[in-house]
């Protein structure tokens, strides 16, 4: 059997059933004369449907989920295959009895049972003849009735009104099809094919948008002519009403322009959105305002904000300038507008967290607890700007966690290192794309307050390019006077940030700006002695490397001795970085012997710390003896801290050039030159030959050559060598010095003394020579520092040289 197309379950399309499957024809002439002539049982099975209603021919698909329904279907498909299908008067009825169904209705016949996955039966059944109900026989386990034949009325064969009418409903039915998008158009195959005119007007009333009360009145009709034409009286509605659909679609789609087109596709995906959960832009732009009036702003803050939002309500999603702007106003709500934390003035308590954190540094200390005896007593001032300047590891960074815990504020950080657009500090204008505020703002956001403790991190390293200059945009956050009003480039409003606290930290106050210069107060942080070095690392270093590769304090100790080891013979810094970085090596020694099970000494002694971190790298930091005339120590400041340095010169037979190296910058070259202009003008009271002076080539010479050198501090240096040297008198054991001279022979200070002191303190220097003027920087250190050195203070070349030089020439000496 070739396949062939035959009606689906849904009575108006078509499908290719294969040949082996059972197929459900189309009703012909012959078919409907072979089913008018059966009889019809007397008692029936009565099957009552919900919401349609079924007519003879038409084949249609039900679902039974009533358990009387679905017992019924079996029993009737195990016998006969024929039932008796009427429809509900009211399909809300659960368990429909007589009373509940209509009198008249169609035996038909069950094509197929279907089981289908959620539980139900789908039972595919064909209608056959109507029938009447003569009386209910029995209601359980369903109802059966007692039924009759209800006869049908039809016209003559060739009655030209009934042709007509016949004609009529096939020619609207192929119209009502074309018109209607949702109707298939293999239906109107199915409308051609069929011959029986009876079939042709049941068919058509089955597949009608009807009650089913008005299907019922039509099954009820006796008379086909009569059921023919009101048929075709409520497909002419039908298709007047589908007309005059069509036609307002067809204006409405042609009167629709581009901006009504936008607006029903946002509709749409609105509700697309309401239904993944989402959240539609009315509901953003109500919570927005809702979260507006909770905020502490001002009435000119709150009419901005409402200015532009009902800016954004105007915009178009779909734009660029819509993400910025709902960006711009989230920023406006996150940020914390005259929202203020408690600053706590227990002064007792913050000096506990101070010392608890940093040993030492107590000039810091000293500045922040009185910065919190004057804002408990006065309750308004506006917050200074400190600088920590100092060496790299000695606690400026972490400094601003103690003062914010102290204060009892956020803490916020902005590492400002390589920084060179001006937009990372004011922001940038709304008028870019990707737009966003700057980071003075995004951090008061982060913090949540309007006076966190914000610590600006290498403020000395900020660059400048064609973007602009960040150090001149700071000049406005770091004044007192002027950040009660910042203006951010995105807020476009001015934010106060007086009440903040800044914290700057910095290495060098070389390379900062002037003017932000002169807006901070710069308290100066030295590096530490061995001292406290040793006792940082015991307090705090130890055990937090010991902390941090999963160890306890019974896995390894390390004790003051050989702390001071470490320190001395490992680390050569202000800080503490780098001697972190050794106490980690002797910790990961311990932490690699207990993976692997292997046995080794918990108390750590001076051949472990020789074994791991190998033999001492720095003793050349020690002083080195001066038992040749020319070799002399002198005092150095470095970005890493304090440090000594070894001025060599040696006498060479030329014609009196001077010549210097190790890699010295400028000032240095000058110095050295000073000097010896210095000894040629004073070679008599030196008393020096005049005439040495054109027979002898002068080198002078500064170890470490790659290590660049400048400064002015080495001038009495120089001068001491070259005086050695020309006399060929040794220069006092155990002596440093430091200073800048001048041509007339006055010494002139020099900065970085502490950090001068404490490197000879690490070199084992005894006596340091130091200009008079520099006595107050000493006074200021503290004793305990100062143990053990001597020092001489002078305000003169000849005084430098009658301290340093001693009397006796070299031995085995040439004589010049």
């Amino acid at each position: 059997m070739k396949k062939a197309n035959f009606l689906t379950l849904d009575n108006m399309s078509l499908q290719e059933f294969d040949e082996n499957s059972e197929l459900i024809p189309l009703m012909t002439p012959e078919d409907e004369e072979k089913i008018n002539n059966e009889e019809l049982p007397d008692t029936l099975p009565i099957l009552s449907l919900r919401n349609t209603v079924l007519f003879p021919g038409v084949v249609i698909p039900i679902t039974a989920g009533r358990d009387k329904s679905i017992k019924l279907i079996n029993d009737a498909n195990k016998g006969g295959k024929v039932i008796g299908v009427v429809s509900q008067k009211d399909e809300s009825i659960e368990d429909p009895t007589a009373k509940d169904i209509f009198e008249t209705g169609t035996v038909a016949r069950i094509l197929r049972v279907l089981k289908m996955p959620d539980g139900n039966t789908t039972v595919i059944i064909q209608g056959k003849k109507r029938f009447k109900i003569n009386e209910v026989t029995t209601e359980e386990p369903y109802l059966t009735a007692t039924i009759s034949e209800v006869p049908e009325e039809k016209p003559a064969n060739k009655n030209k009104e009934f042709a007509a009418i016949i004609d009529s409903i096939k020619e609207l039915s192929l119209q009502i099809i074309k018109e209607s998008p949702s109707i298939p158009s293999e239906a109107s195959f199915a409308i051609k094919n069929i011959e029986s005119n009876s079939f042709l007007i049941n068919f058509v009333s089955s597949n009608m948008n009807l009650t089913v009360q008005e299907k019922q009145s039509l099954l009820e009709n006796n008379s086909l002519k009569e059921r023919a034409l009101e048929t075709l009286r409520y497909m002419n509605v039908e298709f007047q009403k589908l007309e005059l659909k069509n036609d307002i679609q067809l204006k409405v789609q042609s009167d629709m322009n581009q901006q009504q087109r936008e607006y029903f596709l946002h509709q749409q995906m609105k509700t697309i959105q309401e239904e993944l959960g989402g959240v539609s832009y009315e509901e953003e732009f109500e919570e927005m305002r809702l979260r507006s009036k909770k905020k502490k702003w001002n009435e000119d803050i709150a009419k901005h904000f409402e200015k532009e939002l009902a800016k954004m309500q105007r915009m178009n999603p779909q734009v660029a300038e819509y993400s910025i702007q709902r960006n711009y106003l989230d920023l406006f709500l996150d940020l914390p507008w005259e929202e203020f934390s408690k600053d706590k003035f227990d002064l007792k308590r913050a000096q506990r967290i101070l010392d608890r954190d940093h040993y030492g540094l107590e000039d810091v200390k000293r500045r922040i607890i009185e910065y919190l005896a004057v804002l408990k007593l006065r309750n308004d001032m506006k917050s200074p700007i400190l600088c920590l300047y100092g060496p790299p590891g000695v606690g400026k960074t972490s400094l601003g966690k103690s003062i914010a815990e102290a204060l009892g504020r956020e803490y916020v950080r902005v590492s400002l290192g390589g920084l060179r657009d001006e937009a990372e500090i004011r922001g940038h204008r709304k008028t870019y794309i990707g737009a966003m505020s700057g980071r003075i703002i995004q951090g008061l956001k982060k913090a949540g307050t309007s006076n966190p403790v914000f610590v600006l991190d290498e403020i000395d390293k900020l660059s400048n390019s064609h973007q602009g200059d960040p150090s001149s945009a700071l000049l406005e956050v770091l004044d007192p006077e002027q950040n009660s009003a910042f203006h951010d480039n995105f807020l476009e409003l001015g934010y106060d940030l007086s009440k903040v606290m800044f914290v700057a930290t910095s290495n060098s106050l070389n390379t900062i700006q002037p003017a932000l210069l002169d807006r901070m107060e710069i308290i100066n942080v030295t590096g530490y002695t061995i001292e406290e070095k040793v006792e940082i690392a015991k307090r705090h270093l130890l055990p937090k490397q010991i902390k941090e590769h999963g160890l306890t304090d019974k896995d390894i100790k390390i004790g003051k001795p050989q702390l001071e080891k470490i320190v001395e013979g490992y680390t050569r810094e202000s800080g503490v970085r780098g001697l972190e970085k050794q106490i980690a090596k002797m910790v990961r020694y311990a932490a690699k012997n207990i993976a692997m099970e292997d046995e080794y000494n918990v108390k750590i002694s001076n051949e472990d710390i020789i074994s791991v971190l190998g033999g001492p790298k720095l003793e050349r930091d020690k002083y080195e003896n001066n038992n040749v005339a020319g070799v002399v120590t002198g005092l150095a400041w470095t970005r890493v801290g304090g440090d000594i340095l070894f001025i060599e010169s040696i006498l060479s037979k030329g014609k009196g050039n001077l010549t210097i190296t190790g890699n010295l910058g400028k000032v240095m070259k000058e110095s050295a030159t000073i000097a010896m202009e210095y000894i040629k003008a004073n070679a008599e009271e030196l008393g020096l030959d005049s005439d040495i002076f054109d027979k002898y080539n002068v080198h002078i010479h500064v170890p470490e050559g790659a290590t660049p050198k400048d400064g002015p501090s080495a001038g009495v240096t120089m001068l001491t060598s070259l005086v050695s040297l020309f006399t060929q008198r040794k220069v006092k054991s155990s002596l440093a010095m430091t200073g800048e001279i001048t041509l007339r022979g006055k010494v002139l200070p020099v900065g970085g003394i502490k950090e001068k002191i404490l490197a000879a303190k690490r070199a084992k220097i005894k006596e340091i020579m130091l200009c008079e003027e520099n006595r107050r920087d000493i006074e200021e250190i503290k004793q305990e520092y100062l143990k053990g050195l001597t020092f001489h203070y002078v305000s003169e070349m000849s005084e430098v040289l009658k301290v340093a030089i001693i009397d006796e020439k070299v031995k085995n000496a040439k004589t010049l």
